[in-house]
């Protein structure tokens, strides 16, 4: 099908399944004032804005609804356009937090007068998932195999180096279309760091970022955007936050792992990858390609952007507040929307990071 033509038709439905998506999960009471930087309290009542990264959506969601239901003055509006996007707000200061995949680079925290923040919030897999209507489960993609289909190498689905690892499957006959986010995006700075560390041949061609220069393929915005179109398109594949996969039911392939074993993406599995890198102490922690023979290869934290001081005291201590009860009270959400808990490490090192969280 002509990439344009598919693009056309499936526009709609992101849209239809995206508000589908987070309709379905318990909502925050939230406010949506226009100037979101601003020190924004009426009576007793704090009104908190972010925005960024659209891996953690699901648990952000519910950590902020509940968070709600026991603080009824405190009310936090979350909205999830990207971690790039994250990154350039809390640069702004348009946002009271922002919210990144990547932990933001020196070079970038430097820009911010009030100081940055870096507190790991939470912590999934990256699944490469697929539609192929009569392959429901069961399809196994080697490290080679993957990367190949993303930089146009491999283009039909009955290429000889699919079938060969493959050989209980009817693959068909028939093309590979990939999507790739168009939006700078955490997951994809995590996906293509994955295949810069496994393939010279990627590394060399496409490297690694928020955004890069894809070799193949149709982009389209966000986890939820990247799940309606292979929801909804035969032969399709993309890369996609394990929680988003898991809501919208995708079929995912097992990935060959650096031990040589094909492992499907769970909340275990991506555990098990976690658990192999330490834990260092300005909690900027990225495992491209993780030790295990269980460990699923493509993983990756996710970090709330808070600032180190706020002219608001008030508001200070609701967002500091608001992060601990997130990473205490908050982690028995993670499994069942798909992500992992944080190590009890990385919450102890966290807390003591927003200690430091305070006000002018």
């Amino acid at each position: 099908m002509n990439r344009r033509l598919l693009f056309g038709k499936l526009i709609p439905l992101f849209t239809v399944v995206l508000l589908w998506i987070v309709a379905c999960q318990p909502q925050s009471q939230t406010t949506s004032p226009t100037n979101t930087g601003s020190n924004q309290t009426e009576g007793n009542s704090i009104f908190i804005n972010a925005a960024g990264a659209t891996f953690p959506l699901f648990l952000y969601e519910r950590w902020f609804s509940e968070y709600n239901k026991e603080n009824p003055n405190i009310q936090i509006n979350y909205n999830a356009i990207g971690s790039a996007a994250g990154i350039q707000q809390i640069i702004a200061d348009t946002v009271d937090f922002g919210a990144s995949d990547v932990a933001m680079k020196d070079e970038e925290i430097n820009k911010v007068e009030k100081g940055v923040i870096l507190v790991p919030t939470t912590a999934g897999g990256i699944a490469i998932a697929y539609n192929l209507p009569d392959i429901k489960s069961g399809l196994k993609l080697s490290r080679q195999v993957y990367t190949d289909i993303f930089l146009g190498n491999i283009t039909r689905w009955d290429d000889p180096k699919i079938t060969s690892i493959n050989p209980d499957l009817n693959l068909p006959s028939a093309p590979i279309t990939v999507i790739y986010r168009a939006d700078g995006s955490g997951t994809t700075a995590a996906f293509t760091s994955h295949l810069s560390a496994i393939s010279p041949e990627w590394n060399r061609k496409v490297g690694s970022g928020l955004s890069v220069e894809w070799k193949t393929g149709v982009g389209i915005k966000s986890n939820a955007g990247v799940g309606a179109q292979i929801q909804q398109a035969s032969g399709t594949i993309s890369y996609i936050e394990s929680s988003y996969a898991q809501q919208l039911n995708l079929s995912t392939a097992a990935l060959e792992n650096k031990s040589g074993q094909y492992i499907q993406p769970s909340t275990a599995s991506a555990a098990q990858a976690l658990s192999s890198a330490a834990i260092p102490d300005n909690l900027r922690i990225f495992i491209p390609d993780p030790d295990g023979k269980e460990s699923y290869p493509i993983v990756t934290y996710s970090w709330l952007l808070a600032y180190k001081n706020y002219e608001d005291g008030s508001k200070a201590k609701a967002i500091k507040d608001v992060i601990n009860w997130g990473l205490t009270q908050g982690q028995k959400f993670s499994e069942e929307l798909g992500y992992v808990p944080l190590p009890a490490e990385m919450v102890e090192k966290a807390i003591a990071a927003v200690e430091m969280i305070g006000n002018k």
